[in-house]
């Protein structure tokens, strides 16, 4: 794991700017192969597509997936302070102790799909600042956090997941969303770990007060984070930025880390090439924050647990995509007539 190529958030961003792009060559030998698969063309639909974008970011025309790496991080937010959330903040450290022991989903799904699970706590017991008295993080802080999600990818791996672990997290998020989409900060609220219709309405008024607190999150993306984030939605950006990197595929959860990951998207277009969504979650918001990426999400199965949970059972419908597209006999190869 290779130790994060900048100190700070200039730095970073110049990262973002010096990335690879995906591999035209294996692209267009990936295609040629496609067609050439026993089957009707279009027949396998979006799996094809994957396929091909997958090929293209790992530099080969018949790729495998055989080491994904899911990484889960954790974070506690001073903004919970106000009763955003249906939880206490001491739920973030035991969840992160049930990652630990294996009795959590995403421990299930890791298993299920063969994915290494890592697990990041970071600095639970010190929140970030509550963001409607000022910036979540100084830039130490939050350049601490994309340090920690970008160490934390391997550089071996070939498909990355990450998830996320924080009381008031979807309050974070929302204001994001708020600060780098637009619209009311009603559109990007919603009811998290269960709250009531007047948690709804606080969390509303939580955002706006953040919004207002901070007129720099609304003008540069990576203050967006510093200033509303948490340490988790910052350590998932740089993870996703680190894969980027590696040229390592990225399968997006839910409406928590698309929120983090729409930081690095609005600071350079075209940041998330290399990711997929991997679900729809029932946060009503996200459809919304998929579609300023321009990402159509794998699944929708109205999940909204976090954990990475969503984005590890669509690494099986990478994995198929990918399987039938390598391991798939050509017509030669099968001496089937191709009409």
């Amino acid at each position: 794991m290779a130790n994060a190529p900048f100190s700070t958030l200039e730095e970073f961003r110049g990262a973002l700017k010096a990335m690879p792009e995906a591999d035209k060559a294996a692209i267009d030998a990936a295609g040629e192969r496609n067609g050439q698969l026993t089957k009707p063309p279009g027949a396998l639909g979006r799996l094809e597509e994957l396929a091909i974008w997958y090929a293209g970011w790992r530099g080969e025309a018949a790729p495998k997936i055989s080491r994904p790496q899911v990484v889960v991080f954790a974070g506690n937010h001073g903004v919970a302070a106000r009763g955003v959330s249906a939880f206490p903040p001491e739920v973030t450290e035991q969840m992160v102790l049930n990652f630990q022991h294996g009795g959590a989903a995403i421990n299930q799904l890791c298993r299920t799909f063969g994915a290494q699970l890592d697990v990041h706590a970071l600095d639970l017991t010190t929140p970030t600042a509550d963001f409607t008295q000022g910036p979540a993080m100084s830039e130490a802080e939050v350049v601490s956090a994309l340090r920690t999600g970008w160490n934390s990818v391997d550089a071996g791996a070939d498909l990355l997941v990450t998830g996320e672990m924080g009381i008031g997290n979807t309050t974070s998020a929302a204001a994001i969303a708020h600060a780098l989409i637009g619209g009311e900060a009603e559109d990007w609220v919603g009811r998290g770990t269960g709250v009531t219709d007047e948690g709804l309405a606080l969390k509303a008024q939580v955002v706006n007060e953040g919004l207002q607190a901070n007129p720099q999150a609304t003008q540069d993306a990576l203050q967006t984070l510093r200033c509303l984030g948490g340490r988790e939605l910052a350590a998932m950006a740089g993870a996703i930025a680190a894969a980027r990197h590696h040229s390592i595929p990225v399968i997006i959860d839910g409406f928590i880390c698309s929120a983090a990951a729409a930081t690095l998207e609005k600071a350079e277009a075209g940041a998330l090439d290399h990711c997929v969504a991997g679900h729809q979650s029932a946060e009503a918001a996200h459809a919304a924050v998929l579609k300023a990426l321009g990402k159509e999400p794998l699944l929708a199965l109205g999940m909204r647990l976090g954990e990475g949970s969503g984005a590890a059972l669509a690494i099986g419908v990478l994995q198929g995509a990918v399987a039938c597209h390598s391991g798939m006999a050509t017509f030669a190869e099968a001496g089937v007539s191709d009409g």
